[in-house]
C-alpha cells in the first residue's frame, strides 16, 4: 500500500514539474490576460458547457420552447461584428508584418502589430467562450434534433486548443486559421442571424450555400499546412503540427459525413450545415418534422 502511494505521489510531482516545465515556455506578453494564466477557467467553462448540455434537454423535457427571436437576431449579429473586427485586425496587422501564410515562426517581439495579433487571437479565443450560447438557445428553444454529436464535439474542443494557442503562441502561423474562420463567421453568423424571420428574408441570402464549401475548403488547407510544416521544418512548436493535423482530419470526416447526409442523400432538402446541424429557416424546419411524424 505504501508503495502504491509513494507512486502515486512521484506521478503527481512529475506531472506537476513538467505543467511548471511548459508554463516557462509559455509565451510572456500574454501573462495576466483574463482566463489565459491558468487553465483552471478554461476547464471550469468546458466542464460547465457539458454538464448544461446533459442537464439542459432534460429540464426543458416538460417545459414549452421559448420564442427568443428578440434575443437571437441581436447575438448573432453581434457575433458577426465580432469575428470582423477580429478578421479585420488579423489581416492589417499581418500584411504591415508581411507575415508568410505558409509558414511564420512565432516571436515574442512586443512590436504593436504584434501585439495587435496577440490582442486579436485573444478575442478569437474569447469569442469561442462566447459561441456556447449557440448551443444554449438550441436547449431553450428546444431544438434537440440540432445537439449533434459534432455540434458539441466543435464547441467544447475549440474553446480548449486556442487557450493553448492565446498561452503558448498567439502570433506567428496562429494568425491564419483564426483569421480565416472568423471571416468565414461573419457569413456564418450574418446567416443565421437573418434566418429567423423566416423564408422572406432567406431567399436574399445568396451566399448560404457556399458556407459548406467554404468550411470544408477551410479544413482541408488547415491539414495540408500542417502537414507541410512538418515536411518542411517550419518552425513552430511540432506537437501543435501533430495536433491540428489530427484535429482536422476528425472535422473532415465528422462534417463529411454529415454533408454526405444531408445534402447528397436522397430526398434531402437541407439548405445549410452549421456543426452538424441544418441551418433552415422556421418554416423548413416545421415541414421537415410534420414529415417526419
Amino acid at each position: 500500500m505504501a508503495l502504491l502511494v509513494n507512486s502515486t505521489q512521484n506521478v503527481l510531482r512529475e506531472t506537476y514539474d513538467y505543467y511548471l516545465w511548459t508554463l516557462s515556455l509559455s509565451d510572456k506578453r500574454t501573462v495576466g490576460w483574463p482566463l489565459v494564466d491558468s487553465p483552471m477557467p478554461t476547464a471550469v467553462y468546458t466542464l460547465l458547457y457539458l454538464f448544461i448540455v446533459w442537464i439542459g434537454p432534460k429540464i426543458m423535457k416538460n417545459r414549452r420552447p421559448f420564442q427568443l427571436t428578440w434575443l437571437l437576431v441581436p447575438y448573432n449579429l453581434a457575433m458577426a461584428a465580432l469575428n470582423a473586427y477580429i478578421a479585420l485586425r488579423l489581416l492589417t496587422a499581418s500584411f504591415r508584418l508581411r507575415y508568410s501564410y505558409i509558414c511564420e515562426p512565432c516571436r515574442q517581439r512586443y512590436d504593436p502589430d504584434e501585439l495587435q495579433i496577440a490582442d486579436a487571437v485573444w478575442w478569437y479565443y474569447f469569442s469561442k467562450l462566447l459561441e456556447f450560447c449557440d448551443t444554449f438557445f438550441f436547449i431553450l428553444r428546444k431544438k434537440d434534433e440540432q445537439l449533434t454529436f459534432l455540434h458539441v464535439y466543435h464547441h467544447s474542443t475549440m474553446f480548449s486548443f486556442w487557450w493553448i494557442g492565446i498561452k503558448w503562441v498567439p502570433s506567428g502561423s496562429t494568425f491564419l486559421p483564426a483569421m480565416v474562420n472568423s471571416g468565414i463567421h461573419v457569413l456564418m453568423y450574418t446567416y443565421y442571424g437573418l434566418s429567423v424571420f423566416g423564408p422572406a428574408v432567406t431567399q436574399y441570402l445568396w451566399w448560404k450555400k457556399y458556407l459548406t464549401i467554404l468550411q470544408l475548403i477551410q479544413f482541408t488547407c488547415a491539414l495540408i499546412l500542417g502537414i507541410n510544416g512538418i515536411r518542411t521544418g517550419c518552425e513552430f512548436p511540432l506537437w501543435m503540427h501533430y495536433v491540428l493535423i489530427i484535429y482536422m482530419i476528425s472535422f473532415i470526416v465528422l462534417f463529411g459525413n454529415f454533408y454526405m447526409k444531408a445534402y447528397i442523400a436522397k430526398g434531402s432538402k437541407c439548405m445549410e450545415v452549421r456543426y452538424g446541424q441544418c441551418l433552415d429557416d422556421e418554416e423548413t424546419i416545421e415541414k421537415r418534422k410534420l414529415k417526419n411524424n
